[in-house]
């Protein structure tokens, strides 16, 4: 039986050094490098010509890392793309994430690990050093608590999951109809929410919930 055929990668740098090293800590490892490039629009160039089955991709290229990572990902729908990044920046993960991208390592990173970080990759996991994990945790907490948790806590009030979304789509604007249809909830669940709301945060009405959530957050 013949040997599986190599995992083509595409490696997106702007030091050829770098790009050099990448290619040997994936040589003999089941991956072989099939194009490089040095920008956003030669990353594009070389994934259209050359069809990768992964990308990786600098931060810091000409042209932009991220943006170069959404255009990849438009033009090879279903090609993880991974990135690679000098410095713990939390502001660019959370951007290479919300983009499209599957991973984002640091290239000071054991170059050993590199084959097995894009093998899980490819395994549908996600591929991120353990320096920047707990900023991932930390954000998707936040999210799940909303953008009123630090107000309630101060106040002293726990709300449901539910009673939260329903809160955070109140202070967006919008009306009892419109938040049931959202949450794929009835009107009378929503208004049930909302008087509960108020009950626990001690106030006659919408407004006034929403007011001493400011209040409190200034």
């Amino acid at each position: 039986m013949s040997a599986a055929a190599p995992i083509r990668v595409l490696v997106v740098d702007h030091d050829r050094a770098s790009r050099a090293g990448v290619g040997l800590a994936l040589a003999g490892h089941g991956f072989e490098v099939c194009a490089e490039a040095d920008s956003a629009d030669a990353a594009l160039e070389a994934a259209r010509d050359e069809r990768p089955a992964l990308c990786l991709v600098e931060v810091d290229i000409p042209g932009g890392g991220i943006p170069a990572a959404e255009l990849l990902l438009a033009e090879l729908p279903g090609t993880p793309v991974v990135m690679l990044s000098a410095t713990v920046d939390h502001a660019r993960l959370f951007a290479a994430l919300r983009a499209g991208a599957r991973g984002y390592l640091l290239k000071d990173m054991d170059p050993a690990r590199l084959p097995a970080a894009l093998h899980g990759v490819l395994d549908g996991e996600a591929a991120l050093p353990r320096a920047l994990m707990g900023s991932v945790l930390d954000e998707f907490h936040a999210r799940e608590r909303g953008r009123h948790a630090s107000q309630l806590a101060r106040l002293g009030v726990e709300l449901t999951n539910r009673e939260r979304q329903v809160l955070e789509l109140l202070d967006s604007g919008l009306d009892t109809a419109v938040i049931g249809e959202r949450l794929s909830i009835s009107a009378v669940t929503v208004r049930r929410h909302v008087s509960e709301i108020l009950r626990k945060l001690e106030v006659p009405d919408r407004e006034g919930a929403l007011r001493i959530l400011r209040d409190s957050g200034a």
